[in-house]
């Protein structure tokens, strides 16, 4: 249960505040003013992480273990009985939207995750899956479409612009092949609809083949396995096959907010409703490196509505799906559905990830929400406003009030409830100031699909493919310059490739070019090299991590194999 949970009076709770009564002035919250080389890396081996806390990221490490895994008479028979049950096995199946809060072992060789965009959710029913060996061919639309789904441009963008190597290195957290690549699951969108689960490659070259062959829509990540996943059926006991490692991930989508957004709604978005998605970064951005002790946390644009993020921390890799589930309740902070009424219910004193977070929030609060967004302005929507107020006289004064002056914006609003209330004499202060608060934490607190967070199997869409309805690639966002980043201006496969001709480049004289750092010179003269090179940056400083864990293990081995006992 998150720290700020109501239901949790055994857990340590923050030094209670000096001041516990304000005065009516308190009651206003303060707006504000409106190169490595390849060879100097190793491979390295994964290892065991201590517990991360419920209460605070320090007590995490406390909790007991998950319980046991079912036994191993509960699998699923390693070969089917006769030809017919093989065929019928391995043959396309709908996919259906995965919603159980627990993961049962038989789940992970049959379903289908993905994220939250729509053309791509498990409630489109007419995904055909198929796991196993990609076969020599796969069905394809009839006439070749536009955008993102278009093949040629996905020859040229896979070919020409894919930055396979640092890929490679990503994932694989060596330049040589380990276990963390050979054993890591992909998926395959394949266009006309067909989707292809437990793909694995022993080296860069066979994933590059694979996809330059298929030309797939889409790339989804899963985690690493104990095992090939190919083989996966040939295993009878869990422990034979299992996930082990996979980043802490977080995706955020902008429907979520459809609530609290006026701009637009649904699939729609614009550069004032993508101010969410910066608060978001901004507030978890600072929780991971300063609660958690993370530091290689890595955002990325979904291509049309919102943001992952890929936390590659080696400890964040190796948790279990116990402590994964214990970080996604640390965030659960707004909870329910938009027709639940209050939303955000936190304890007091406020515990400091969220006396942090309003300090972060409350500007973006008058500007991106109140001014931007003026989402009190109709009636029906100030009506929800005066429901998450304490004081019913309060409410009731208010709702007179602009009764009386229809029309006024969310901002003038805001001010009403302190003026009302300061005239009434009567309220009381600190429970309107807590009030507020949680208004503020309800309006742009970050909202997660906390199943991505919590499992390890769920698998999520990979960095640098291209959206298909959108045209867009899913570019690394620079945390640096959140401001700076519009997601209606990052590349297009469309704009890429016109790029390329602009600049002289040849498409039909790159493509039979196998070598990928004589291509490298194409993304560096198109809008692809800033991003590139930001992800470049970031997989050096981690596979330096890795190289300094692999150092100081070695020098810990070698001292402790000089002991005679």
């Amino acid at each position: 249960m998150p720290p700020h949970s109501e239901s949790t009076p055994e857990q340590q709770e923050p030094p209670a505040r000096t001041q516990l009564t304000p005065t009516m002035e308190d009651t206003t919250l303060n707006l504000g003013n409106g190169g490595l080389t390849d060879d100097d890396f190793l491979m390295v081996d994964v290892d065991e992480v201590e517990s991360p806390p419920v209460v605070t990221p320090a007590a995490i490490e406390q909790q007991p273990p998950p319980p046991p895994a079912p036994p191993a008479s509960s699998l699923p028979a390693p070969k089917p009985d006769s030809p017919e049950q093989e065929e019928e096995e391995d043959a396309p199946v709908e996919i259906k939207q995965e919603t159980k809060s627990e993961i049962k072992l038989e789940d992970l060789f049959d379903g289908m995750d993905s994220d939250s965009d729509d053309e791509f959710s498990g409630k489109n029913n007419n995904k055909n899956l198929v796991t196993g060996q990609v076969p020599p061919s796969s069905p394809g639309p009839a006439a070749p479409p536009a955008g993102g789904s278009n093949p040629d441009l996905l020859r040229a963008f896979y070919q020409l612009l894919f930055p396979w190597r640092h890929y490679f290195q990503w994932l694989n957290h060596s330049p040589t092949p380990t276990p963390d690549f050979k054993f890591r699951e992909f998926s395959l969108w394949l266009p006309g609809g067909v989707v292809f689960r437990f793909q694995s490659y022993a080296t860069l070259d066979l994933l590059r083949k694979d996809v330059f062959k298929h030309l797939p829509e889409r790339i989804e990540i899963g985690p690493v396995y104990t095992a090939n996943p190919r083989d996966r059926k040939t295993f009878r006991h869990s422990s034979a096959f299992k996930p082990v490692a996979k980043e802490l991930c977080f995706d955020i989508d902008l429907t979520d907010y459809d609530d609290v957004r006026t701009c637009c709604d649904k699939a729609n978005i614009c550069k004032k409703c993508w101010q969410f998605i910066t608060m978001a970064i901004k507030v978890l951005g600072v929780a991971l490196r300063e609660d958690f002790g993370y530091e290689h946390v890595m955002w990325v644009y979904s291509g049309r509505r919102g943001a992952h993020a890929w936390v590659c921390d080696r400890k964040a890799r190796n948790l279990d799906d116990h402590k994964r589930k214990a970080i996604g309740n640390y965030f659960s902070v707004v909870k329910g559905g938009e027709k639940t009424g209050k939303r955000v219910n936190v304890r007091r004193p406020l515990h400091p990830h969220l006396a942090r977070s309003l300090d972060i929030l409350k500007e973006h609060f008058l500007t991106d929400v109140l001014e931007a967004q003026d989402p009190w302005r109709e009636e029906d929507r100030a009506e929800k406003l005066l429901q998450l107020l304490p004081d019913v006289k309060l409410r009731q004064a208010l709702k007179e009030k602009w009764e009386a002056n229809p029309g006024r914006s969310s901002v003038v609003k805001w001010g009403d409830i302190d003026s009302v209330a300061k005239t009434m004499g009567s309220v009381n202060t600190k429970d309107l100031l807590e009030a507020k608060q949680d208004i503020v934490l309800e309006y742009t607190y970050p909202r997660l699909d906390i199943l991505v967070t919590e499992q390890k199997t769920h698998l999520l869409k990979s960095p640098f493919v291209v959206h298909p309805g959108t045209g867009r690639v899913c570019v690394p966002i620079d945390t640096n310059d959140l401001d700076g980043f519009d997601p209606l201006d990052v590349p297009t496969i469309g704009g890429l490739v016109n790029e390329i001709d602009a600049s002289g480049g040849s498409l039909v004289k790159k493509e039979a070019d196998g070598d990928e750092d004589k291509k490298g010179a194409e993304w560096e003269r198109t809008s692809m090299k800033p991003y590139i090179d930001q992800f470049r940056g970031f997989v050096h400083g981690l596979l330096r991590e890795e190289r300094e864990f692999v150092r100081v293990k070695r020098e810990r081995e070698e001292e402790g194999g000089g002991l005679d006992f």
